[in-house]
């Protein structure tokens, strides 16, 4: 098991882990290196068509691809925020479906590019805020989650939506190996599926997602934790009862169903009142929701937000 328990985090977690150990990268990421010492973009997966700009969109500026592309979580390719870069080259990602199915009243696979043609590709650039304190500023491209929902017909019984990760135990890390369940498997209430601002999203930076970012196609829910927004989606299904979630059953008394970005609510093992973007030196503070509080608070109105993490 690669997991870390209660009792061995230490200041280091705090810093990302290639940042703290290598003090020429650090300095680059901070800002304070140069353009020199930044490492080479990665090549291109392939232009994404973009039919407009999302008012949606933070101003704040973006963190450089490279850092995105190569500081990753995602179990199935390692353990390591380093690994999936490397491990996931490989990773076939064409063709592929995703199955849409259970309580609507057109269920169906959809390949890629019948997805991308439900609605008009917008980019929408997000605030990221991982559980570990870390986050990132990305322009993803995609479309609501709600244009794909309306477009199969959600029954009146459904209650959530359940997401499923491809998984194959042939590339990718076993559940013993990288200590999670898999496949890996996601969910959101239905009103929260269908805010406008969750995105199925299919690129990032202008390109194809990379393997490591979750291609072909992710979700991305900006005023959660980042392992709220599911990579590598194959199934997506609607359900009455609230659905199980990978992290949920690894530790549910660390991570609940909801997983809502809230500085006020401590993981039982480290404060989230602050943040680290990636690139700069100094934490700064951790904004309710993400920031999107304006846009989703009324979606938890009357909630204990603390007994609904």
């Amino acid at each position: 098991m690669l997991i870390r328990k209660p009792n061995d985090l230490n200041y280091s977690d705090v810093t990302p882990k290639a940042v703290y150990a290598n003090r020429r990268q650090f300095l680059a990421l901070a800002g304070l290196g140069g353009a020199l010492l930044r490492p080479r973009r990665s090549k291109a997966a392939g232009k994404i068509d973009i039919a407009a700009k999302s008012a949606f969109s933070t101003t704040e500026k973006v963190t450089p691809f490279q850092d995105v592309t190569h500081y990753n979580n995602f179990y199935e390719f390692g353990t390591d925020k380093t690994q999936p870069a490397e491990l996931a080259k490989g990773f076939k990602t064409s063709p592929w479906t995703v199955s849409v199915e259970g309580l609507v009243d057109r269920p169906q696979k959809f390949d890629l590019e019948s997805l991308q043609k439900i609605a008009p590709m917008e980019e929408r650039i997000y605030r990221h805020r991982c559980v570990e304190r870390w986050s990132i500023v990305v322009p993803w491209a995609g479309i609501s989650l709600n244009e794909l929902l309306k477009n199969v017909g959600v029954q009146g019984k459904a209650k959530y939506v359940a997401f499923q990760t491809a998984y194959d135990s042939k590339t990718m890390w076993s559940s013993m190996r990288a200590g999670i369940p898999f496949p890996y498997v996601e969910g959101l209430r239905l009103d929260e599926a269908m805010h406008p601002l969750a995105l199925l999203c299919f690129g990032m930076y202008g390109e194809a997602l990379p393997p490591q970012d979750g291609a072909p196609v992710r979700m991305v829910i900006p005023w959660k934790y980042g392992y709220k927004s599911i990579k590598s989606i194959v199934k997506i299904k609607l359900v009455e009862k609230e659905p199980p979630c990978t992290w949920n059953l690894y530790a549910s008394n660390e991570y609940g169903f909801y997983s809502n970005v809230n500085p006020k609510v401590e993981h039982p093992r480290w404060s989230q009142a602050k943040e680290r973007r990636l690139g700069e030196f100094f934490m700064r503070d951790t904004l309710m929701f993400n920031g999107y509080e304006k846009e989703v608070g009324s979606l938890y109105a009357g909630m204990d937000l603390k007994k609904y993490h």
